[in-house]
């Protein structure tokens, strides 16, 4: 089989699938077969009895990504891989965590945070400590206690430095610590900072995974951040073999807390260690491969590698300059329209833009034509909120003293349980150090709640009583459609009789026939519904698109990492916008940035379309912006310009510089530019559409406002 395995690599990826260094990074360029490498190198290992799939850990990012390549590892290998731990860092971090959950200090049943209920539960400590969420906004504090423990901080770790602000934020902090683990609870974040203090603190535990896991991979290591790559070191130690896949010219989410020095930094420790250079493309053509390799060389910080293609130099790309935004959704639709009218797959279009906000007027445009679309990354089945309400009746089934499903759930539906009820109930579970669930049952038992108050949370305790009793032994199939029938959650939704109720209630009947399905394939080792309520909230978090109908398809550059598409739109490629301003006044943002433009260049396959507009409104304002740096940093012979009927455009490409060209003109009248009206008095053009003496030109006219003129009829005169 060796002969075969290998057969289909090229030299590089046989190379790095072979390599018998203890440490190994693979530099793999866009579309150049990473994934390809990553299940060659197991297929190896086993078939070479370097090791069996009980040795080998894999890791990625996403779930989606996790499932292709546990796929594609059993139909190379010709056998389940079940043995082997494939999966992201939150996965696998939450299956050790089951394993080790006394030396964890967590109940056995406890329960996963997802960012919504994460964001509960600050709520809930903020108004504790009475704290205004105006000044210190739940979303912030979130962001805070995460970046710290992704950084590896406890609460006590936290250094005030004589900083009110950080003192506060410190004691926030410390109280969701305490929060969540007396209601035996995890965040994302937790998950892996637990996992890392196990390897420190108990090195027996860490003995035994080291003697297990002698070979190690983990994907998209350029998106690490500290925590997952201290996770790593560890688990690896100087025993393991760590083979590392990832390329530092896709490393995009430094906003995220990704570290793009963890490459550079495995380079430099690594001893006994290897790069291999993944640099030929299956992807694009040899023109999109130039230009993206000339824009990301402007980068200083990086390891280095030049893509190329044994395919066709491929068509030139296609630079157009619109009027304005308008004109720019007209332009690409007009595009797309075409692409579509040829018989060609919708689905091969792709418009990409820097911000959410400019998607607005390709909806509009596309919805006016007629044109199937997808905006990528739409909410889902795990996010919806008819399915989070019966998975909070689920994890008080599992464990009833999570605070967070129990105030989501206590009154829904509606069962007479108001705010000040629930008041007096977090009062008291403060006060007492306890589960709301434990209060709950504690305060019926007195006279502290109206009569009222008290029958209503009877019912519900009964109703949590019951359940528990009847699923017993239950499949969790049968769990499901038990709480589903005692909850009357869908009664509740089927009463709103509109079409987002209709379509509530088949995503709960829905919620049965996934249970089945994970019933099949859950893991004997733990119970079922604790597997499935930790996958439910692992999905949640996981940002990926639901497969749909054939369509154009719409989505941020961010969103469009790991995809491809025949023919590429990107839009907005303007200073200000792309690169964000923001990028031009932080350290390190505008690489970043850079590096985003290559993402979006070497998304294309064959065509690649780059816009640019002369003014723009956004955000409710009008800009009139610098066509991006960007665009001047891909050398000339790999572009050109677009030039519709009538036309009539300064080049863009002027003599030597192109970035400080100016704003281009139209005619004897340009952008921004000043000028007097006989009527109406002085104005500065905001838009120009259409040529010559028919041309309508836009002006802010100091006195009187914004109007629209003919050029022929207008006898505008430059001001002075």
């Amino acid at each position: 089989m060796t002969i075969e395995l290998l057969a289909t690599l090229n030299p590089e990826q046989r190379q790095a699938v072979t390599s018998e260094a203890t440490r190994v990074l693979v530099l793999a360029g866009a579309g150049s077969g990473k994934t390809r490498v990553l299940v060659h190198r197991v297929g190896w290992l086993v078939e070479q009895h370097l090791a069996t799939p009980y040795n080998i850990l894999a890791v990625t990012f996403t779930n989606k990504a996790a499932g292709e390549m546990r796929g594609r590892i059993e139909e190379l290998l010709q056998q389940p891989t079940r043995q082997m731990w494939v999966g992201t860092f939150h996965g696998l971090a939450h299956r050790l965590r089951r394993a080790h959950w006394q030396d964890a200090n967590l109940p056995e049943h406890f329960q996963i945070l997802d960012s919504e209920d994460q964001l509960r539960a600050i709520k809930r400590i903020l108004k504790n400590m009475q704290l205004d969420d105006a000044r210190w906004p739940p979303k912030s504090v979130r962001n805070f206690i995460n970046s710290r423990k992704e950084a590896g901080h406890r609460a006590r770790h936290v250094d005030p430095q004589n900083d009110p602000f950080l003192a506060k934020m410190a004691a926030i902090y410390l109280e969701y610590e305490q929060y969540c683990q007396r209601s035996g609870l995890v965040d994302f974040a937790e998950l892996l900072l637990r996992s890392l203090e196990l390897w420190r603190d108990k090195p027996e535990v860490t003995a035994h995974y080291r003697q297990r896991f002698k070979h190690i991979l983990a994907d998209e290591f350029q998106d690490t951040n500290a925590l997952q790559y201290a996770w790593l070191q560890l688990l690896a130690g100087d025993s393991s073999h760590l083979f590392i896949v990832g390329d530092d010219d896709q490393s995009i989410y430094g906003w995220r807390g990704a570290r793009i020095e963890n490459m550079q930094e495995f380079v430099d420790a690594g001893t006994e260690g290897k790069l291999v250079r993944l640099e030929q493309n299956y992807r694009s053509t040899n023109t999109i491969l130039g230009a993206a390799n000339a824009l990301i060389e402007h980068n200083q910080e990086r390891l280095g590698k030049n893509l190329w293609s044994a395919g066709e130099r491929g068509d030139p790309i296609q630079l157009y300059r619109a009027f304005n935004e308008i004109d720019e959704a007209r332009y690409v639709i007009d595009q797309a329209q075409a692409w579509i009218d040829k018989g060609r797959p919708p689905g091969e279009l792709a418009i990409l833009y820097r911000s959410n906000a400019q998607s607005r007027l390709f909806e509009e445009t596309l919805v006016a034509r007629g044109i199937p679309y997808r905006v990528y990354g739409g909410q889902r089945f795990f996010e919806r909120a008819e399915i989070k309400d019966a998975l909070g009746y689920l994890r008080l089934l599992a464990n009833p003293a999570d605070d967070s499903a129990f105030e989501r759930v206590v009154n829904h539906p509606p069962r007479g349980i108001g705010s000040r009820t629930l008041e007096i109930l977090r009062d008291a579970a403060r006060h007492r150090d306890l589960s709301l669930h434990d209060t709950a049952l504690a305060l019926t038992a007195t006279a502290d709640l109206s009569g009222r108050a008290r029958n209503a949370l009877t019912t519900f305790l009964t109703l949590l009583e019951e359940l528990k009793e009847r699923s017993a032994g239950a499949t969790l199939e049968e769990k499901i459609e038990q709480v589903l029938r005692a909850s009357r959650l869908i009664e509740h939704f089927a009463a709103e009789r509109s079409d987002k109720a209709e379509a509530r209630v088949e995503n709960l009947q829905e919620l049965v026939s996934a249970a089945r399905g994970f019933d099949e394939q859950a893991d004997d080792e733990f119970d079922p519904l604790s597997q499935f309520l930790a996958n439910a909230a692992l999905e949640a978090g996981d940002n990926q698109a639901e497969a749909g109908e054939d369509c154009l398809q719409m989505m941020t550059l961010h969103s469009a990492k790991g995809l491809e598409f025949d023919q590429v739109f990107m839009v907005g490629v303007e200073e200000g916008l792309f690169p964000h301003q923001r990028s031009l006044e932080e350290q390190g943002r505008l690489e970043e940035e850079r590096r985003l433009c290559y993402v979006g260049i070497t998304r294309a396959r064959k065509h690649l379309n780059i816009c640019h507009a002369e003014s723009r409104r956004l955000y409710g304002e009008t800009f009139f912006p610098q066509p991006s740096r960007f665009i001047s940093e891909i050398p000339e012979n790999y572009i050109e310009e677009v030039r519709l009927g009538g036309q009539d455009q300064q080049p863009l490409f002027a003599p030597k510089t192109r970035f400080a060209a100016g704003i281009p003109q139209r005619g004897r009248y340009r952008n921004g530019q000043s000028i007097r009206h006989k009527k109406f008095g002085e104005g500065t053009i905001l838009a120009i559409e259409g040529e010559g003496d028919k041309a309508r030109i836009q002006v802010n006219f100091k006195n009187v406002g914004k109007k629209w003129l003919i050029a022929g009829f207008a006898n505008l005169e430059p001001s002075a």
